[in-house]
């Protein structure tokens, strides 16, 4: 089967983590992308999947692919992308991390609100515990809890010199079997040699990390895809190179 190219954005959050912009609703974004011409979105917020399915209702309708995402802080303090091919699986892994998260309220004068909201943009509910805290559960278990699920887990912002792999440990261990990771979507070849040089055996994707509807990417990055599906998405990233 021939391959074909798809925009792609794959680290969006909504209005329900705690830094996303109140415009982030799931009307908002499936606009927003169909108008930036995107092919498919992943919808990552912190360490929950309650907005998923609103947004997936609201893609379908509108023909956009939605990659069902969560952007995990592991107990090492390392943002990773977990991507499902179903938001059932996302919303499972979701209520796991809650239970492991610390027993922390949000603060919405200080952090934000973190709103759960329907596909007609209607608030259903409000996360107690505040999203953007560390769970308690490593890298490797998450790796292995979302494997079982048939997705895969991408370190985030690799580049980064916070939250990221490479600024907290330094290194990818081989027994994680990482095959693609993520660069910031402003990341230029060259401004940080070691990222450079880990990034070359891994598969790499450019994504907004979008918190407001203006950085929600373009038509500026691609997969080259044999359909534009969740499952042929996944499997790239699990391919890697």
């Amino acid at each position: 089967m021939d391959l074909k190219a798809f925009a792609v954005d794959l680290h969006i959050h909504s209005c329900l983590s705690p830094c996303g912009d109140i415009d982030m609703t799931p009307n908002n974004i499936v606009n927003m992308s169909l108008l930036k011409g995107l092919d498919a979105i992943g919808i990552a917020d912190h360490n929950s999947a309650k907005n998923l399915p609103g947004i997936e209702k609201l893609a379908k309708e509108a023909g956009l692919t939605l990659v069902p995402g969560i952007e995990v802080n592991t107990k090492e303090e390392i943002h990773v992308l977990a991507y499902f091919q179903k938001v059932e699986d996302a919303l499972f892994v979701g209520d796991k991390l809650y239970e492991k998260l610390p027993d922390i309220k949000n603060n919405e004068k200080l952090f934000g609100e973190q709103l759960v909201l329907n596909e007609f943009d209607e608030e259903t509910g409000r996360i107690e515990k505040l999203l953007i805290n560390a769970v308690d559960i490593s890298i490797e278990e998450l790796g292995y809890m979302v494997k079982r699920l048939n997705g895969v887990i991408v370190p985030a912002h690799i580049d980064r010199r916070s939250f990221s792999i490479i600024s907290n440990i330094g290194f990818i261990p081989d027994e994680l079997n990482i095959k693609t990771v993520e660069h910031s979507s402003s990341y230029v070849k060259g401004q940080n040699p070691l990222v450079d040089m880990i990034s070359s055996g891994y598969r790499i994707i450019r994504s907004s990390d979008a918190h407001y509807l203006h950085q929600i990417s373009e038509r500026e990055f691609f997969m080259h895809l044999e359909e534009n599906t969740p499952e042929a998405i996944i499997k790239k990233l699990i391919e890697g190179k």
